[in-house]
């Protein structure tokens, strides 16, 4: 029977010292999201004040009355759904195509594509030329102004065609042709279903970036009925600053109301904040394991 090998001194100070250091980023990561979820169920004056700095003072849920109510948000949330949706599927039938035919060693060419594209990842126009393009393709106040100036990224193709080449062997692709397997069947019934940890992989990069997108919004739309969640958001954050201003310039009875206002203005804003990441968070955890496999295999190998 073979001994376990005993550990060290050495080998005993740094596992403490792990420790330590995971439980430290552990608290750094856990703390702000505690925060808000107390946040949004207290009341404002007791954030503001910083008395509430980790447990709810003060509990209620009017934060989520409030938004719950408030039509607004929810078009918010319906366009952010919308824009996600449709915006990843459209990240996904680019990039995968594009990332298995750059991974095939029979592509010519490949090579100097793949400069071509390396090249915009480092170079760009600039946020002035693309509003341009963008204005002159009639994509301005679209949904479409969103999607398709962000339908591929570079780093999201590299990973894919990293994990093609490391994962489908040259060997199957041959054995199907041999059989008369076409190029595009090829991708489609035998690349794809083998392919389930990139593409969840890609789902999430792509889903989480535009659910968390609002910069593109602010940029090219102008119809409020248009905005995604994030807008409605920054909506609500320059409301409360707006107000805090304004009460150092007022007194009195407008100070009051704008002291007021912007209460309401921290209460939903945390509780939209909460409302906002939940989807994200209750994503990711049927994602997890293809998540680490596929980003391991994309990044490493190859």
């Amino acid at each position: 029977m073979v001994s376990a090998i005993k550990e060290s001194r050495g080998d005993k100070v740094f596992l403490v010292l792990v420790y330590l250091f995971l439980s430290a980023a552990l608290l750094v990561v856990l703390y702000p999201l505690l925060y808000m979820i107390s946040a949004s169920i207290s009341t404002p004056k007791f954030v503001n004040s910083g008395e509430m700095w980790l447990w709810p003072k003060g509990l209620t849920l009017d934060g989520y009355r409030l938004v719950f109510d408030n039509a607004k948000i929810w078009t918010g949330y319906g366009n952010t759904i919308l824009y996600t949706a449709i915006g990843t599927l459209i990240n996904l039938a680019i990039t995968l195509p594009a990332a298995y035919a750059l991974s095939r060693s029979d592509f010519y060419g490949r090579n100097l594509f793949m400069i071509l594209i390396l090249i915009t990842m480092f170079f760009n126009g600039g946020l002035v030329p693309l509003y341009l393009v963008v204005k002159d393709l009639g994509l301005i106040n679209s949904m479409w102004a969103l999607i398709l100036p962000v339908s591929v990224t570079v780093w999201n193709l590299i990973v894919a065609r990293t994990f093609f080449q490391s994962t489908i062997p040259r060997e199957l692709q041959e054995a199907a042709h041999i059989d008369g397997c076409t190029n595009l069947r090829l991708f489609v019934r035998i690349v794809l279903p083998l392919s389930a940890p990139i593409i969840a992989v890609m789902a999430l990069f792509y889903g989480v970036m535009h659910w968390n997108s609002y910069f593109t919004a602010l940029i090219y739309l102008n119809d409020e009925s248009k905005y995604p969640l994030q807008m409605v958001l920054r909506q609500i954050l320059v409301l409360q600053q707006m107000g805090s201003e304004t009460n150092e310039a007022l007194s009195s009875d407008m100070a009051a109301a704008a002291a007021s206002k912007a209460e309401v203005a921290s209460l939903v804003k945390y509780a939209v904040i909460i409302v906002s990441t939940l989807p994200v968070i209750a994503v990711y955890p049927f994602l997890q394991r293809y998540f680490v496999q596929g980003v391991m295999i994309g990044s490493v190998k190859g």
